[in-house]
């Protein structure tokens, strides 16, 4: 695994070849990482914005992508300019079928964003990636209150860390949670290199990362399975944003 030369998530990680698809997708190429054509590419993306056009990914080539992830989440942009979101009342919010849940757990979602995972799974499912009687794409975490997360914060005692936050995305109900599978001895949402490596190789993860933006998804970055629906138009306003902008989304 390559050498990760910054912690742009604030957890010091084992390398980069996880956000490898992120990586490929944003710059506009499709070949293996470790081949000229991707340095090529890389190169003329890096010159392009700024930065040595040195074909590596480099910290600042790590900061500035992050920058670029982050921007497509209206959640971060809100949540630190006008503090934490209010959630919704839990009665205005749509209840996945059983065969969409993960483990029978009750998921609660806006009525748009179970829409459109609907229809994201739809056409998942259509290209074959996701076998019938399957758990594969079910969702595992959606709403989530602010007294729920609040309890667990303070169960766990590791809020505003990577794994726990009292403020997170899921208490809008824009925010799930998918099963896309684990590495052996692992769980859907562990967040240990291993598995989030494995699930960064996954033909599902690298189709949602290629497809998920037509119906209105972003992904946290740091969590392969962690997908919020932002809109189809955010995400354009999010591609229209300068670079200096994008870049203080990163810190």
């Amino acid at each position: 695994m390559h050498t990760l030369p910054v912690a742009p998530f604030g957890r010091q990680e084992a390398g980069w070849a996880i956000y490898a698809p992120l990586i490929g997708n944003e710059i506009g190429v499709g070949c293996s990482v470790d081949t000229p054509g991707f340095a090529r590419v890389l190169a003329a993306w890096q010159g392009k914005h700024g930065l040595v056009a040195s074909g590596a990914v480099d910290a600042q080539t790590l900061l500035l992508l992050k920058g670029l992830w982050q921007a497509k989440r209206p959640f971060i942009l809100n949540s630190r300019h006008g503090g934490c979101p209010a959630a919704p009342a839990e009665r205005a919010l749509a209840r996945a079928a059983a065969s969409e849940s993960y483990g029978g757990k009750t998921i609660l979602l806006q009525p748009q964003a179970l829409a459109a995972y609907r229809q994201m799974a739809a056409a998942a499912r259509g290209e074959g990636l996701i076998p019938s009687n399957s758990s594969l794409f079910t969702i595992f975490s959606g709403f989530r209150s602010p007294a729920y997360d609040g309890a667990r914060c303070a169960r766990q005692h590791n809020c505003q860390g990577l794994v726990r936050a009292s403020c997170s995305a899921h208490r809008t109900g824009f925010a799930m949670d998918v099963n896309l599978g684990a590495a052996p001895g692992f769980t859907p949402d562990s967040s240990a290199d291993t598995n989030r490596l494995y699930l960064a190789q996954t033909p599902l993860y690298r189709w949602l990362v290629a497809n998920a933006a037509r119906f209105g998804f972003a992904n946290y970055a740091f969590e392969p399975w962690h997908w919020e629906y932002v809109g189809v138009s955010s995400l354009r306003a999010a591609a229209g944003l300068s670079l200096a902008q994008r870049v203080a989304v990163s810190r």
